[in-house]
C-alpha cells in the first residue's frame, strides 16, 4: 500500500489537539476561579477603606493584557511568588542593570531604586527617571494631553529589559529550534519510512502549510519561501497558544503586542519588495489603466506597498487582543454586578471563549501565513509568455 503520511498521522494529531483542548480548558477554569477569589478579596478590602471606590474594569483588563517585568506564579502581598526579570537600561551614565525585584512589585511610581547614583521608578509597567521629591506620594509628574488624559512627563532611559513578552519570544524561538531540529533528525534517521512519535504530529502541519498555503499561492517557486512561511506560522501559533496558558512560561500577550506584529509584517514586506519582479514594479509605476488615470493610480499602488503589511499587522494584533479582552470582560461581570450569583455563568462563558481561542490561535497563524504567501506570490508571479 502506498504510504500517505497525512492519513497515517491524522489520528495522532486529533488526539493531541483534544488533549490540549481539555488541558487548557481545565487550567482556564482554575485560573478564572483563582482570579475571581483574589479580585473579590481586593475589592472587599478597598471598600472597607474607601467606601465609594469601585472596581476599575479598564485597569484590570489592561494590566492582564499588558507587558510586565515579572511573572506571577501565585499568592499576593507577603505570600507573592513569581519570577523577577532583569532590568537593562541605557542611561545618561551608560548601561545600568538590576533585578525588577528592587521595585518590590510597585507600579505607581512611589518606590525609588538607586543604581550608580541614578534614581528610577516604575509606573504603569515602564521605567522612568525619578523626580527629586514625591508629588502626591509618587515620584512621577503628570499633565493632561490633548485628549484630556493624564500622561507621565518624566524622562525615560532606553529600556532593553527582559520583559514577559521578550522572555516569551526567546522561549518560543528555542521551542521552534527544538521542534524543527528534532523533526529534521527524525527524517534523517527514518528516511523513506512512516513518521513516528513527535514527527507524526508535526508532519501533517508541515504538509498543510506546503500543500494548502505555499503551493496554491507561490506555484513552482514555493520551496524558496517555505522556510519563512513555516517559521512565521509556527512562531505565531506557538505564541498564540502560550498566551492562553495562565501559568509560567505562558501568560504573555506576545502576538497581542503591536510591536511584535509590526516586525512580522515588516519581514513580509521586505520579502515582497526584494523578490518583486519587473511585472510587479511595472504594475505599481505603470499601471495598466488609461493614461489620464495613471496620476491617480500610481500613488494608490505605491500606498499598497505599505497597506498590505499594515493590514497583516492590525489583523493579528486586533484579533488576539480582542480575544483576551473578551475573556477578561466576561470575568469582570462578577464585579460589575457585584454579585456571586453571576459567577457560575461568568466563569462558564470565560472558559468557553477561552476554549474557542485555541481554534482562533491556529486560524490567526493560518491567516497571517496565507496572506503573506498571497502577497509574495503576487510579487513573484511571472507573465504568461515569460513563464512559457
Amino acid at each position: 500500500m502506498k504510504y500517505r503520511p497525512f492519513l497515517i498521522s491524522k489520528k495522532y494529531f486529533l488526539t493531541a489537539f483534544l488533549a490540549f483542548f481539555c488541558l487548557f480548558g481545565a487550567v482556564m477554569a482554575q485560573d478564572v476561579h483563582a482570579s475571581h477569589e483574589g479580585e473579590s478579596a481586593h475589592i472587599e478590602s478597598v471598600s472597607k477603606e474607601h467606601g465609594e471606590e469601585k472596581f476599575n474594569i479598564t485597569e484590570f483588563i489592561f494590566h492582564h493584557i499588558g507587558d510586565s517585568h515579572v511573572f506571577h506564579f501565585w499568592g499576593e502581598g507577603e505570600h507573592w511568588k513569581g519570577l523577577y526579570l532583569p532590568i537593562i537600561l541605557y542611561t545618561h551614565n551608560g548601561l545600568v542593570t538590576f533585578s525588577s525585584k528592587a521595585f518590590e512589585l510597585n507600579d505607581d511610581g512611589s518606590k525609588v531604586v538607586e543604581v550608580k547614583g541614578m534614581r528610577f521608578v516604575q509606573a504603569h509597567g515602564k521605567i522612568y527617571y525619578a523626580n527629586e521629591e514625591a508629588e502626591h506620594g509618587s515620584y512621577v509628574s503628570h499633565e493632561k494631553n490633548k485628549k484630556g488624559k493624564d500622561v507621565i512627563t518624566n524622562e525615560r532611559p532606553l529600556d532593553f529589559s527582559i520583559t514577559k513578552n521578550v522572555f516569551s519570544v526567546f522561549f518560543s524561538v528555542a521551542l521552534l529550534l527544538v521542534i524543527f531540529i528534532s523533526v529534521a533528525n527524525a527524517y534523517k534517521k527514518r528516511e523513506g519510512k512512516a513518521p513516528k512519535g513527535f514527527q507524526s504530529l508535526i508532519e501533517p502541519i508541515i504538509l498543510f502549510v506546503r500543500d494548502d498555503i505555499a503551493r496554491p499561492n507561490l506555484g513552482y517557486k514555493y520551496e524558496r519561501f517555505m522556510p519563512y512561511l513555516l517559521t512565521v506560522f509556527f512562531f505565531i501559533w506557538i505564541n498564540n497558544m502560550l498566551g492562553l496558558v495562565p501559568f509560567f512560561p505562558g501568560g504573555a500577550n506576545v502576538t497581542g503586542n503591536i510591536a511584535t506584529t509590526l516586525v512580522l509584517a515588516m519581514f513580509t514586506m521586505i520579502l515582497i519588495n526584494f523578490n518583486g519582479n519587473k511585472y510587479y514594479w511595472g504594475h505599481i509605476f505603470n499601471p495598466p489603466v488609461p493614461w489620464w488615470l495613471k496620476p491617480l493610480m500610481i500613488p494608490v499602488e505605491m500606498i499598497s506597498i505599505i497597506s498590505r503589511p499594515f493590514a497583516l499587522m492590525i489583523r493579528l494584533f486586533a484579533n488576539i487582543t480582542a480575544g483576551h479582552i473578551l475573556v477578561l470582560s466576561l470575568l469582570c461581570l462578577i464585579f460589575i454586578f457585584n454579585s456571586l450569583a453571576v459567577a457560575p455563568a461568568s466563569i462558564f462563558f470565560a472558559v468557553f471563549i477561552g476554549a474557542i481561542e485555541l481554534l482562533v490561535a491556529f486560524i490567526q497563524a493560518f491567516i497571517f501565513t496565507i496572506l503573506s504567501a498571497l502577497f509574495i506570490g503576487m510579487a513573484v508571479e511571472e507573465h504568461a509568455a515569460d513563464h512559457h
